[in-house]
């Protein structure tokens, strides 16, 4: 384990790997084309997270200088207890130590994961995807760059070249000690990791997010909402995926109408329920296993539901555990629905795309978990410790 570094030593690192991207960011953005050009799927959702440009880079340097000036959130007091026999008691935060990240396409996560990690006094092992290769090689060297100017040991941000076989067998049997595993992904990356994972694992799993449409709903909100949850970034975890319409909001099919025209303008396919399969241009569902699927694209399932009740069940049913809304002018309402609802981000009246490290006042995140254990929802700079007793004597025993 590497000796913590002061918090001016740690301070100092992000804020010249900030100055290093600034002035780097041509050169980023040259070997990210480099990745693009040699993407050739046909995945909208990839190829968005993928991409770096202008206000990529600007959020990444946003994002350090953000860490830089937070405060540090080791060596937190959280309890003190003084003993009968006159020992001090101290419960401090402290670094986990090794944290390692598998994750797909997003070159930013080099910059944010990597930055959160570090401030929290922790190394970080970066797995990322291949098709984001030459932008993730090209930041770490300026993680690299930025340590060596300020007298750090570059091992504190290392990237691990593997393939699949490689980084099985590295899961299984780590030839580093691991402390903690974030896997950031799909279902099919977050399964390999659990199945071959010798250490805690936090999964920043799928999204599948909801909003439901209370009977006393403000149908401008509504369709505001509903669009910008929807359209905005459809690459994100905390993009609408499912609407659930009450049957007693008056005139709900108008809505419905109004809601579709709005979607049919970003080019959305819509699939809808039995009850609204007799309405123009839609695919009606056939298989109800579509209420667990995360689209990353451009489509969405709106159906009816006959109360909030029904609401919250079908929504612990069939979602991630990510995100959801509810529409409502009924605060009481929309208390029981938020604390029934079994997500880690709960939301009245506003669009699920806030559900972010940075848009709720983290200052960016490692991911956002869908476990319980040990942080839920957005993992910032004060959830990557864990504590350590301190207990100071003049000689007791017990």
């Amino acid at each position: 384990m590497n000796k913590i570094l002061t918090i001016s030593e740690r301070n100092n690192v992000l804020l010249t790997m900030a100055s290093l991207i600034r002035e780097e960011k041509e050169a980023l953005i040259k070997q990210n084309k480099k990745d693009l050009d040699g993407y050739t799927g046909n995945d909208l959702a990839m190829e968005d997270r993928l991409k770096v440009n202008d206000a990529k880079v600007d959020g990444m340097i946003a994002s350090l200088e953000e860490l830089a000036s937070q405060e540090d959130p080791l060596g937190k007091e959280r309890f003190h207890f003084k003993h009968d026999n006159g020992m001090d008691v101290y419960n401090k935060t402290a670094p986990f130590g090794t944290i390692m990240i598998i994750y797909e396409s997003r070159p930013d996560v080099t910059v944010e994961a990597a930055g959160i990690a570090f401030k929290s006094g922790n190394k970080i092992l970066l797995k990322g995807g291949k098709e984001s290769l030459n932008s993730n090689l090209f930041i770490v060297d300026l993680w690299h760059k930025a340590m060596k100017k300020h007298g750090v040991t570059t091992n504190w941000v290392e990237y691990l070249q593997f393939n699949r076989e490689e980084t099985q067998s590295f899961l299984k049997n780590p030839t580093q000690p691991i402390d903690l595993i974030v896997p950031r992904g799909g279902e099919r990356l977050i399964q390999f990791v659990k199945e071959n994972a010798s250490c805690p694992v936090i999964v920043s799993g799928r999204g599948n997010n909801f909003v439901y449409v209370h009977k006393d709903a403000d149908l401008d909100t509504a369709l505001k909402v509903i669009v910008n949850a929807k359209t905005a970034k459809i690459s994100a975890c905390n993009a609408l995926d499912k609407v659930l319409i009450d049957t007693n909001l008056p005139n709900y099919e108008d809505f419905v109408k109004k809601l579709q025209d709005k979607l049919e303008a970003f080019k959305v396919d819509i699939h809808v329920d039995k009850e609204l399969s007799h309405l123009n241009n839609v695919t009606a569902i056939t298989d109800d296993n579509i209420w667990y699927q995360e689209f990353l694209d451009y489509k969405i399932v709106i159906g009816v539901i006959g109360s909030a009740e029904k609401a919250i069940e079908k929504i612990n049913k069939y979602s991630g555990g990510h995100s959801s809304s509810i529409i409502t002018k009924d605060t009481a309402v929309a208390d029981t629905f938020m604390t029934n609802v079994d997500t880690a981000a709960v939301y009245h009246n506003a669009s699920t795309r806030f559900t972010d490290g940075g848009q709720l006042g983290l200052g960016g995140e490692l991911a956002i978990s869908t476990d319980k254990l040990h942080q839920r929802g957005p993992i910032g700079l004060e959830h990557l410790v864990t504590n350590k007793w301190y207990i100071h004597g003049d000689g007791q025993i017990r």
